[in-house]
């Protein structure tokens, strides 16, 4: 009679963990589909630009009046160069670079920037980073995934949000990188993807709190990086194509860093996405 119990028992956590299993994907499905502009679920809210209401994170005007960028961008920092560059210089997006870069090409492979950060986009970032409003990661990661798939990247095997140290972490409470890094992880819409990146939020350990690098002088922004960084103890980076996510990006020394890092630890290629790179002088 207790063999007959247990096997019932046995038989009933198996079909609770399959229907268990069926749910989530039916509410993962649903979510995406929510999430999908031309849904007809979505919930009408405020349009994060300009506060009209709206279905979707921008409402249609300021999609039209702040469309995706399409400036050529230099490959290995991502600095808008001029419009004519690609046309003129080199067909091919991947092998553009900007004078600095051709001169001493950074330790990266790629990187992508989905805008510069200046208006309207910067106040976003600021209430992304130290506003507390998670709401528009959605939004500035749907944007960042479109530069993505513009640029032709190739799927990594792994996508690393730049860490906070730990003080900065129970301060904010959120790593603002570490929620844009998990919305390019999963497959966007309900489509059967290829392959999909993992994310791996453990990779990189942030040592020791660093002022910013944008109020250091350009000598002394790799000393104050110094040390800062190191590898989990778990971390087996060898072979692997390898992504650095960030919310902007202002001297590159902070993702040159950590590339020389991964690349020493045996990554075959280090790629940089970030949402926004500071313009150069004179640009805005």
């Amino acid at each position: 009679m207790a063999c007959g119990i247990a096997r019932i028992a046995r038989a009933g956590r198996a079909l609770a963990a399959v229907m268990g299993m069926r749910a989530r994907k039916a509410l993962d499905t649903l979510k995406a589909l929510v999430a999908r502009r031309d849904s007809p679920w979505q919930w009408p809210g405020q349009c994060a630009l300009c506060r009209r209401w709206c279905r979707g994170g921008t409402c249609g005007d300021c999609d039209a009046l702040h469309p995706p960028d399409a400036h050529p961008r230099c490959a290995l920092c991502a600095l808008r160069l001029p419009l004519g560059a690609a046309a003129a210089d080199a067909p091919d997006p991947r092998s553009l670079r900007c004078g600095a870069c051709a001169r001493r090409p950074p330790p990266l492979s790629r990187c992508v920037a989905a805008m510069d950060y200046a208006f309207p986009w910067d106040r976003l970032l600021l209430a992304l980073k130290f506003g507390e409003q998670l709401e528009v990661a959605p939004l500035l990661a749907g944007r960042l995934s479109l530069a993505l798939a513009r640029a032709g990247i190739d799927a990594p095997d792994l996508i690393l949000p730049v860490p906070l140290s730990a003080e900065r972490l129970r301060e904010r409470g959120y790593n603002q990188a570490h929620e844009i890094a998990r919305r390019l992880a999963r497959p966007q819409g309900t489509g059967e993807v290829e392959r999909q990146s993992r994310l791996c939020a453990r990779t990189l350990l942030r040592l020791r709190d660093t002022p910013q690098q944008a109020r250091l002088p350009l000598d002394q922004r790799r000393r104050n990086l110094r040390g800062a960084f190191t590898l989990s103890p778990s971390a087996r980076p060898n072979g692997l194509h390898l992504a650095l996510v960030d919310d902007v990006l202002t001297t590159g020394a902070t993702a040159q860093q950590l590339a020389r890092l991964l690349i020493r630890a045996g990554a075959l290629r280090v790629d940089v996405y970030c949402l926004a790179r500071t313009p150069a002088p004179g640009e805005h």
